[in-house]
């Protein structure tokens, strides 16, 4: 019980505190590029008021290839995409906890908020 309760209070903040980390580099990365192509955001909403406007769907590779190529967009995307990770890596990791511990009560709930988690996620890009 030591060794899990260790586990839990110093792996858990360092495991979140880095997720949050990268995804605030990259989201900062994604404002710099927004105001470095100042014309991306101005020609978009130009072409929404003119009806012009193209929603781009876009496939993890397609959305890491214009992330590397500066969109951003796509960096931005792509940060937020991260940042949904430290929720997702919380509740996963104390899940793994719960079914070493055995607590059925607790792993049946951690389960549920999980698969909530991955349903809103995989739905919230597929939608």
């Amino acid at each position: 019980m030591d060794e899990e309760d260790r586990l839990l209070r110093t792996w858990t903040p360092r495991i979140l505190r880095t997720i949050l980390i990268v995804a605030s580099v990259i989201l900062v990365a994604g404002i710099a590029a927004s105001a470095a192509r100042s014309h991306y955001y101005v020609g978009r909403f130009r072409a929404v008021q003119s009806g012009n406007a193209v929603h781009l769907r876009q496939d993890w590779v397609d959305l890491a290839r214009r992330a590397t190529h500066g969109d951003p967009h796509s960096i931005m995307t792509l940060g937020l995409c991260v940042l949904t990770l430290v929720p997702l890596a919380r509740v996963a990791f104390c899940f793994v906890l719960f079914i070493r511990q055995r607590d059925g009560i607790f792993i049946a709930a951690t389960a549920y908020v999980l698969t909530g988690l991955i349903l809103g996620v995989m739905l919230g890009r597929i939608g």
